[in-house]
């Protein structure tokens, strides 16, 4: 009988996989959301120091139902962190970078 559960997983359960090059993740420090009627489009950019171009790094296409369970995701991950770590400062200014990353500017 316990070898029939291993072999069987409960049907609502869902297996996962996880590729390497997925699980290093992509770095944005900005994101923009447009919509429709059917879809919601999140576009996660990379803005670097100094570049005055931002790329968009991914897109994700969901469904406003699907929007709606990531926003109280999101919601109880952000209490949880806070829980643990403090409030997380929010300021409505875009990021400042040094236009030379900390260091002396050189010259090409």
């Amino acid at each position: 009988m316990a070898d029939e559960k291993k072999q069987n997983p409960p049907q609502n359960q869902i297996n996962i996989e996880l590729s390497e090059d997925v699980a290093e993740g992509v770095y944005s420090n900005l994101a923009m959301i447009a919509h429709s009627n059917s879809e919601f489009v999140i576009d996660f950019i990379r803005l670097m120091p100094g570049v005055p171009k931002a790329k968009v790094k991914s897109r994700i296409v969901i469904t406003p139902e699907h929007a709606k369970r990531l926003l109280a995701a999101l919601k109880d991950n952000i209490e949880k962190y806070e829980a643990s770590f403090g409030p997380i400062k929010r300021t409505d200014e875009l990021p400042k970078f040094p236009m030379n990353f900390g260091g002396e500017m050189g010259e090409a």
